[in-house]
């Protein structure tokens, strides 16, 4: 119900004012050399300060509570905390009567019945993405020679993305981004048909990150206007290199080779300081809320790191299945004229 991933599976764990936050990886192989200094770099990138990031601070220093013995991981399950510190559980008791429009308050009070931990959240809080980033880190320690490109591209459609945030702090509200995700270095040959497609997999375990609103690869929703042959990636080489990328480095839902390309629509915070019109449940009746506290006023900036760690965890975990479902006598990722059906051999496509 709260885990993602076949062999690498990762459990996010806590609530944000509650002591601590983290995450728990299965499926680790044992031998990687792991110490809370190769996790504190993504989440320093996710971490509070900058224009329009929400004046919370918290150290967020990783603690590696198991599966780890003598600097490498010993294949148990590993427990990775952060504690919480800097919590103002007031700002948040009117919530429960007065849902904030656009966030989890009022589904998640009906689902649990009013047990759910709200405060600062609780556990439908982006602080809880601190232990996917942490995952994820450990994830790219998994994909040696694959390297991670993330960037917010715009902030409420435009390209200066520290005026848009600040802009929209100033004025009370928030707003959304578009950030693009470039993997490079990946091997061919990673993930599955249909259910299990790398696509599937990554748009899964990225609409799991708190404010996804659209995910898409390659050229995405532009390839609806276009052409086969305007949307085409011709191959260039024996190595798979294609000229154009249309398909974002993946076909059949299987990598291809190239770059995977990604990009993610971010949705405004849901807590802003500018009056709303709402309902008012204690009351019946309808009223004002004036959001306090301390919130982003665009949480990509923050949350990039997140979706770069949710699609590092899903890597991870299509190459460890790859190793584990490589075909006898060759490698995972052996291009297609080697083996039954390959050059030489009589195999007509069909459909």
């Amino acid at each position: 119900m709260n885990s993602f991933g076949r062999i690498f599976r990762v459990e996010i764990l806590g609530e944000s004012h509650g002591p601590l936050v983290g995450a728990v990886i299965d499926g680790c192989p044992p031998g990687l050399p792991l110490a809370p200094a190769d996790l504190e770099g993504d989440l320093a990138r996710r971490r509070a300060g900058a224009g329009g990031t929400t004046s919370r601070r918290e150290a967020d220093v990783p603690e590696l509570l198991s599966g780890v013995y003598g600097g490498f991981t010993t294949g148990a399950p590993i427990l990775v905390a952060v504690r919480n510190a800097d919590t103002r559980s007031a700002d948040y008791e009117r919530f429960r009567e007065v849902p904030r429009p656009g966030h989890a308050d009022f589904s998640a009070g009906l689902k649990y019945g009013g047990y759910a931990d709200l405060r600062g959240s609780g556990h439908f809080s982006g602080r809880l993405t601190v232990g996917l980033v942490a995952a994820g880190a450990v994830a790219k320690k998994l994909l040696p020679g694959v390297s991670f490109t993330t960037r917010v591209v715009e902030a409420g459609g435009r390209s200066d993305v520290e005026a848009a945030a600040s802009e929209a702090a100033a004025a009370g509200d928030s707003v959304g981004a578009l950030v693009e995700l470039r993997v490079s270095g990946l091997p061919a040959g990673l993930g599955e048909p249909w259910f299990d497609a790398l696509e599937s997999l990554a748009a899964h375990a990225i609409f799991a990150v708190p404010g996804t609103r659209g995910v898409e690869f390659g050229d995405g929703f532009r390839a609806a206007r276009m052409r086969g042959s305007e949307h085409n990636d011709p191959f260039v080489d024996a190595a798979g290199r294609t000229a154009r990328n249309g398909s974002g480095g993946v076909n059949g839902g299987i990598s291809n080779g190239n770059e995977l390309v990604a990009r993610v629509a971010v949705k405004p915070a849901s807590s802003i300081a500018l009056p709303q019109e709402t309902f008012d449940f204690g009351t019946g009746a309808m009223g004002t809320l004036e959001i306090g506290g301390r919130h982003d006023a665009c949480i990509a900036l923050r949350g990039a790191v997140a979706l770069e760690a949710a699609l590092a965890v899903v890597l991870a975990d299509l190459a460890l299945v790859a190793r584990a479902t490589a075909p006898l006598g060759r490698p995972a990722a052996q291009g297609p004229g080697a083996g039954p059906g390959g050059r030489g051999a009589s195999a007509e496509g069909s459909s």
